[in-house]
């Protein structure tokens, strides 16, 4: 059976078309994603990690809410330290200052930043599994009340203050 020359040309240009539409079907698809990623539950900025040998150390960033609901971050985790904790700063009687856990973790209105920072609330991450060397990244996970979770960087700077005690369980540090 002969196939005329027209039926062939419809055929290629059917075949064609479904390519391409397939094509912008999977761009829009990509472009979704990259869309949906853009609204992070936290927008996390100028995140750092003081630079450790061993022990333990301090992470700071600015942290903003960009959701219409409050969020309550419960826990940060990573892979650098066996334990990581959310910490505040606060001044004793004696004017000196000390860290200690935040147990009920941090809450950021809808709107609200938070700084993490040297003398103030940050993330402690102790027992370091290895040293933490200028311009190494860490990876934190947030942990929210709803059971989601969020992943951020950090780089690792020098740094020669925040030299605050810690007291844990009774225990200075």
């Amino acid at each position: 059976m002969k196939v005329s020359h027209s039926l062939r040309l419809v055929t290629a240009l059917t075949l064609a078309a479904g390519f391409f539409l397939a094509g912008c079907s999977s761009d829009q698809k990509a472009d979704t994603a990259d869309h949906t990623h853009d609204h992070a539950e936290v927008h996390i900025s100028d995140a750092w990690v003081k630079a450790a040998d061993e022990g333990m150390t301090g992470a700071f960033a600015s942290m903003e809410n960009d959701t219409d609901k409050t969020l309550n971050i419960t826990k940060v985790s990573s892979s650098v330290s066996t334990e990581t904790q959310l910490h505040e700063t606060v001044t004793k009687s004696d004017h000196s200052s000390m860290m200690q856990e935040v147990t009920d973790g941090f809450t950021l209105k809808s709107g609200e930043t938070m700084l993490l920072e040297p003398g103030g609330n940050h993330i402690m991450l102790m027992n370091l599994e290895k040293p933490l060397l200028p311009g190494d990244e860490v990876t934190f996970t947030l942990h929210f009340d709803d059971e989601s979770t969020q992943d951020f960087t950090a780089v690792v700077k020098e740094f020669e203050g925040a030299n605050e005690s810690y007291e844990s369980h009774g225990k200075k540090h």
